[in-house]
């Protein structure tokens, strides 16, 4: 009974995990076709939603990836426990909002891969994780792939504005804003084939370790059902902090750049997925923002926005992995540890959510540059000054 009801506990905080995915994960899509007027911000949040869901049942990989891979389980390692996964995803939802409250692109991917390898390690040592699948799966991916999507960015961003720099005049610039609508809808549907499926791989991985599922299976059809569900939703409330800093704080986007990101963005994502790389989205979408703002000649990029963006993405995994471990050493100690994470962890939640409150941004802002960005303005000032 106590196993089940741990499982039960792991269910919902995954499913809350994968929500505050959604509404972190938005700006992946939306923020440049909001940014430039492409799409009104309600309407974007709402294809963004659906497509988010239809991405979800379309590969498995991912899932599976983290179900059998990253963390060991069953005969090949150590027993992982649900509350140990539980724990995990405490830190990974805790970390989600605190960047979320700052608006930072933070990795979703990072924090619950984090969360996950601090609590499995607090729980059976250096050996619960599977370094070399972390290593190859992982963290390859996340150095390469912002590179590969800023560089495929820059130079589609630079063929885009000299291919058509003669038809401004003539309606480019709204082609360009019809054709952000097919990207960000690509995006979406990419960022369902990968961030959803890393719940589902949670869900999964404890249904294993509880002995309710067979080692080396995938998820089944219901975890995928309520786990596209969790992202759409949240993906449909809209991240409307984070929209901001992609859209407007890296760099003034135009429709030629926001095109070119997005369809850099998505192309990266897709690849990705197949090969079941579970790399971050948001770090994907963040360096094909950078290349478009590279890729326009005279543009500037905010690189005081960008260092502390960097910052938070190095940081994401060790402090996520770090609340997990402090967050599995209390849980594991009896079912008041347990509970009394839970009832942290809620605390926590709620209270970034108050603080949030105080300062909002909402579909109706989200455009206006955010008066508290100092480095923002600065640089744009001296990127005025130098033209």
């Amino acid at each position: 009974m106590d196993v089940l009801i741990t499982v039960v506990l792991v269910v919902v905080i995954a499913l809350v995990f994968d929500f505050t995915n959604g509404f972190h994960d938005t700006a992946n899509a939306m923020a440049t076709s909001v940014a430039t007027g492409a799409l009104k911000p309600r309407v974007a949040v709402a294809i963004s939603a659906a497509l988010n869901l239809v991405g979800a049942f379309l590969s498995t990989e991912v899932a599976k990836t983290i179900s059998g891979g990253i963390i060991q389980e069953g005969g090949s390692g150590v027993e992982i426990t649900p509350t140990l996964i539980f724990a995990g995803l405490v830190g990974a939802v805790l970390w989600n909002l605190t960047t979320w409250y700052f608006g930072l692109p933070s990795s979703s991917t990072h924090a619950l891969f984090g969360g996950l390898i601090g609590a499995a390690i607090i729980g059976g040592g250096l050996n619960a994780v599977n370094w070399g699948v972390l290593l190859t799966k992982v963290v390859i991916p996340a150095l390469l792939s912002p590179a590969v999507a800023g560089l495929v960015a820059l130079l589609a961003t630079f063929a885009a504005y000299r291919i058509t720099a003669n038809a401004r005049a003539h309606g480019a610039e709204a082609g360009f804003r019809h054709g952000q609508t097919v990207s960000a809808s690509l995006v979406s549907l990419a960022h369902g084939t990968n961030d959803a499926q890393k719940t589902m791989g949670v869900i999964t991985l404890t249904f294993i370790a509880a002995g309710y599922q067979n080692a080396d299976s995938g998820p089944e059809l219901w975890v995928i059902l309520a786990c596209g569900l969790a992202i759409a939703l949240g993906t449909y409330l809209g991240g409307w902090r984070i929209m901001r800093t992609v859209g407007k704080r890296i760099t003034d986007v135009k429709s030629p750049q926001g095109f070119a990101a997005e369809t850099s963005a998505a192309a990266t994502i897709l690849v990705s997925s197949h090969l079941g790389f579970a790399l971050s989205t948001t770090q994907v979408t963040s360096g094909a923002v950078v290349g478009s703002g590279l890729g326009k000649r005279l543009a500037s990029v905010h690189w005081g926005i960008v260092g502390r963006i960097a910052t938070a993405w190095v940081i994401t995994l060790p402090a996520a992995a770090l609340v997990g471990g402090l967050a599995a050493w209390i849980a594991s100690t009896s079912v008041i540890g347990l509970v009394a994470v839970a009832i942290v962890a809620l605390i926590g939640g709620l209270g970034l959510y108050a603080l949030a409150r105080r300062h909002p941004v909402t579909r109706e802002n989200v455009n206006d540059v955010d008066e508290e960005a100092p480095d923002a303005r600065a640089t744009a000032s001296a990127g005025t000054e130098a033209r």
